[in-house]
């Protein structure tokens, strides 16, 4: 039984900055960052992306000087989306397993220059197709189902080789968790994680990840609703999770991320496993307009939209405003 009024005065834990600390139920930290990266091909080369202001594509070599900040800030993962270039992409997305790939190469790169720091890496095959699908089409156009698997499979694998910590299948195949699994078994790769994207939603997110990647022009206006799930569903997600963690997934993604906070908690309150939320680059480019505009102040919307995902049971959040979130964090605490 608690007090009542006026014995009881909630507000008396409010009045000072101390006991609001006391009694925080959630705190955002590095440790529960991980920045996600465009990469391009070429030397010195950064590109600004028009839709993300602030965000921009990085060549190797100046993703491996980044890595060097987010190892000193504490970020403990980087997710790496590699920019393909056009005219390597193809109906059957070859390049997606060149063990000599961006991704591939990239991954050798980070893991020899700073083994400490967790590579992810996108397992998905729009970077790679000329449709900007995430697989595999028929006559029809329809995104085929196994056969896609099977090269999700040998890219996941090319991943593992290359030395990625973690393999994230964000395509919403049916079976490619198990899949590649079982794959990552029998070749010996038994550490790989894999972090699956088990409640991805057919959003209107995404528009500038798209642009960055550049795979929206390939997708000429099409859609990904055959395979990504209805924004109006919530039991959905909750049985694509379950089904992932019995292939052997070892962490599940919730994307995106304000709109689904409902999803975000029923599946921390059902599974009780690692789960991670994805703040994606729609979420990203309306704070940071906003903040440009001068209508919100950014540092406090960013920290108060983490601390929602948190508060929602994420244990870590895939977010753009990572390094900025860190270093307000550092400074905070110098």
């Amino acid at each position: 039984m608690t007090a009542t009024f006026p014995f009881a005065r909630p507000r008396r834990m409010r009045k000072h900055t101390f006991s609001r600390r006391l009694m925080a139920e959630n705190q955002v930290s590095a440790a529960d960052l991980i920045y996600p990266v465009f990469v391009l091909e070429g030397e010195q080369q950064r590109q600004s992306v028009p839709s993300m202001p602030g965000v921009t594509r990085l060549s190797i070599d100046l993703l491996l000087e980044l890595a060097d900040e987010l190892v000193e800030l504490g970020i403990p993962a980087v997710a790496l989306f590699p920019v393909t270039p056009a005219e390597v992409k193809t109906e059957l997305a070859e390049q997606a397993y060149d063990p000599n790939g961006l991704a591939q190469r990239a991954v050798r790169a980070l893991k020899a220059h700073q083994p400490e720091l967790g590579v992810i890496t996108d397992v998905a095959l729009d970077p790679f197709t000329i449709h900007g699908q995430d697989g595999l089409l028929d006559e029809s156009g329809y995104v085929m189902n196994d056969e896609t698997v099977e090269v999700l499979v040998k890219q996941a694998l090319s991943h593992a080789q290359a030395g990625a910590d973690v393999v994230a299948p964000s395509d919403m195949m049916d079976g490619r968790v198990g899949a590649i699994r079982e794959a990552l078994e029998q070749a010996g790769y038994i550490h790989t994680q894999i972090l699956a994207y088990s409640a991805k939603y057919a959003s209107s997110f995404y528009g500038p990840f798209r642009d960055a990647v550049g795979s929206s022009g390939n997708l000429k206006g099409g859609n990904k609703y055959s395979y990504q799930i209805d924004p109006a569903n919530g039991d959905e997600a909750l049985r694509e999770v379950a089904m992932d963690l019995q292939e052997g997934a070892d962490m599940v993604m919730v994307k995106p991320g304000m709109p689904y906070l409902d999803i975000v908690r029923r599946v921390k309150d059902e599974f009780k496993v690692p789960t991670m939320v994805y703040q994606v680059s729609g979420e990203y480019a309306m704070l940071k307009a906003a903040a440009q505009n001068g209508w919100l102040d950014e540092k406090a919307v960013v920290m108060e939209s983490l601390l929602a995902f948190k508060r929602a049971g994420a244990d870590a959040i895939l977010t753009y405003f990572a390094v900025d979130v860190a270093r307000w964090l550092k400074e905070q605490n110098s």
